[in-house]
């Protein structure tokens, strides 16, 4: 019908952009936040992931080894944040339902 005009559209304040973020934007976040050793909050729509991926670009990049380093010092604080409580690999035989204590006291 030409001439007839949508009711149902709204149109978008000031511009801005309501749709989500494409998954190619959030795959280049994820690469950005790791190679510049920073997080980022999940943004909800494309104009905030452009914005987001712009700035994670003006920060300076972690050489290899630095990530390396980076990644091994959290791998480290996480192991020392495990409560004394944990359960072990050694402790426990078998998998899933047939999974039991490895050593009866």
């Amino acid at each position: 019908m030409a001439g007839v005009s949508d009711p149902d559209h709204q149109e978008n304040p000031m511009g801005q952009s309501s749709e989500q973020p494409t998954s190619r934007q959030l795959r280049y976040l994820r690469v950005l936040a790791e190679r510049t050793a920073t997080t980022f909050a999940n943004p909800s729509t494309r104009r905030e992931a452009s914005l987001e991926i712009r700035r994670l670009e003006s920060l300076p990049s972690l050489s290899r080894g630095e990530r390396r380093r980076e990644r091994q010092t959290l791998e480290r604080d996480r192991a020392l944040m495990e409560p004394a409580s944990a359960i072990q690999p050694d402790e426990l035989s078998g998998y899933g339902s047939h999974a039991s204590w490895a050593k009866r006291a």
